[in-house]
């Protein structure tokens, strides 16, 4: 996909600081010494491990202590669309609206338009995006099944290819506008390999070209979503093929 770069200033650049290395024994690899190790990085970016010391045992207390704290979920406020947090995976849900989409493709052209897109969920992880329909435009339940995405770009279960969209490095719920905005910003170039996407007589290109052309007014046709053997619940539980 092609993206539109959403901005630096939404990520906090990371680094390696330091490296610890630990020393055991082949027999049963406990670990009986270890040593800490500045690292420095080049200018071609490449980070190289400096000469060691022993590790001080408080030092190494101190440290865990603070990568535990950081590591841990900082209270903050809920919105409504929220449906699952953890340390791996954001969850959250689009409510059915008009938005602007782009193609760029040859058997539909360069083009854009303001249609109606059912509602989503959408799921950011350390293991990829992805996006999966809802045919209710309430709020989803953990009983809610849902459906395939009916986009292009998008592998089996749900999967984007993001492709050259310019995506947040960061999984939190302070990013998730710059998350759809890399997907919604981004042109659709070609349906992926793999499920149906999209129930319609002439296929996919056919249903865009209708949707671009504003057959459907403001309504996404529900008829056209293809349902998918997989509810919310099993979703936020990490269902074999969606972790």
């Amino acid at each position: 996909m092609k993206g539109l770069d959403i901005g630096s200033d939404r990520v906090d650049e990371l680094a390696a600081t330091s490296a610890i290395l630990l020393y055991g024994r082949h027999q049963d690899r406990s670990a009986v010494y270890g040593t800490v190790h500045p690292v420095t990085q080049g200018k071609s970016g490449r980070a190289t491990i400096g000469a060691g010391r022993p590790i001080d045992r408080m030092a190494l207390v101190d440290c865990l202590r603070e990568l535990a704290q950081n590591a841990a979920p900082k209270a903050e406020f809920l919105p409504e669309t929220v449906l699952a947090v953890s340390q791996e995976a954001v969850m959250w849900w689009c409510r059915p609206a008009m938005r602007r989409v782009f193609f760029d493709c040859q058997e539909i052209g360069r083009r854009s338009a303001v249609v109606p897109h059912p509602g989503l969920v959408f799921r950011a992880a350390s293991s990829g995006f992805s996006v999966f329909a809802l045919q209710d435009d309430s709020r989803p339940t953990p009983e809610s099944k849902l459906h395939e995405p009916p986009y292009f770009n998008t592998w089996d279960w749900g999967r984007i290819c993001i492709g050259s969209a310019h995506v947040p490095k960061r999984i939190d719920i302070e990013a998730i506008g710059g998350w759809e905005d890399g997907f919604f910003e981004s042109a659709f170039t070609h349906p992926n390999h793999g499920n149906k996407r999209v129930s319609h007589a002439n296929g996919e290109f056919a249903f865009w070209k209708e949707m671009l052309d504003g057959k459907y007014g403001e309504q996404f046709p529900k008829d056209a979503l293809v349902p998918m053997d997989l509810t919310l619940a099993e979703l936020i539980a990490g269902k074999q093929g969606v972790r």
